[in-house]
């Protein structure tokens, strides 16, 4: 089995030019990081559910191309991809529109063969996730999915996660959102949640209290990114600062989050330590947020 699975939801993306029209490719927040992941050379799985139409094959083949493990994509005949839509304002920050209410990304846990992906999950060295992710799921399937991380950080595993808190996602039930993270917190091993989510979600006062409120769950390694701010990086109860290299003028910050994950990990599986893997990961993200969409073109990845 890979060495990493990343699990959750990619969809079809519209991102709105410069010109005010829009181009066609593919995203989802922890897909995003699979593959940058996949480009910085870790062997990487992806765990969601995808229909027969031709957009949910572009999306495998997307994937395949990228490197990225694709047998943990259930295909569900008959059923759709999700779409979603990026505008951005003029200091690059963006908003997004979703379709995605009946894409089966949501059953993965539920649908027929959710059995073997839980069991390759199990059998990797690092599960990565996202608040998203959570979001997808009904009672059952985040029962199902719990238990899986469970197994897995019994056999060694290393949960990450990343809170990725969206509002909408919840539909605005706060007391739900909060129940389910902490289930997902109790589970974790690495955080890397960003500032802003965390102030939303919990009404953090500073990237500090994030990470001491992280810290109660028993999560030991944990990353607090905070944009142009930089990063707080706490491991083994010892925390420092991490700021960014140099000021970015963005163009997009669609994916800067999920891009600065994967060259963090990417560092640390290579067993680097904590703060030069945060000067990777914001690196990545530097370059990411100079261009529209989650995934830069390969020729401007390295």
């Amino acid at each position: 089995m890979a060495k990493v699975v990343s699990i959750g939801e990619v969809m079809v993306e519209l991102s709105r030019g410069a010109d005010g029209r829009f181009g066609q490719s593919i995203g989802g927040d922890t897909f995003n990081t699979a593959v940058y992941l996949a480009r910085a050379g870790v062997e990487t799985a992806y765990a969601t559910a995808l229909g027969d139409d031709r957009y949910s094959e572009q999306i495998r083949g997307s994937a395949q191309g990228e490197g990225i493990e694709t047998q943990l994509m259930l295909r569900v005949p008959g059923r759709t991809a999700g779409l979603y839509l990026i505008d951005t304002d003029g200091q690059g920050e963006r908003s997004f529109t979703y379709w995605r209410d009946s894409a089966p990304a949501r059953e993965l846990f539920e649908l027929p063969g959710w059995e073997a992906v839980a069991e390759a999950i199990v059998e990797a060295s690092l599960i990565y996730l996202s608040g998203i992710t959570l979001s997808l799921y009904s009672n059952t399937g985040l029962g199902r999915l719990f238990a899986t991380l469970e197994f897995a950080r019994e056999r060694g595993a290393r949960i990450v996660f990343d809170g990725n808190f969206r509002p909408i996602n919840w539909k605005g039930d706060l007391v739900r959102a909060r129940t389910v993270y902490a289930q997902a917190l109790k589970r974790t091993s690495i955080a890397l949640p960003t500032f802003d989510d965390e102030v939303l979600l919990w009404g953090d006062g500073s990237p500090a209290a994030t990470a001491e409120r992280l810290a109660t769950f028993g999560v030991q390694e944990i990353v607090v990114k905070n944009g142009a701010e930089g990063a707080l990086v706490v491991n083994g109860g010892a925390a420092q600062f991490v700021p960014i290299p140099q000021p970015v003028e963005p163009v997009d910050t669609t994916a800067a989050g999920d891009s600065f994950n994967a060259a963090y990990l990417a560092a640390r599986l290579d067993g680097q330590a904590p703060l030069p893997a945060a000067e990777a990961g914001h690196a990545l993200a530097g370059r990411v947020i100079r261009h529209r969409g989650a995934i830069l073109p390969r020729h401007a990845n390295a």
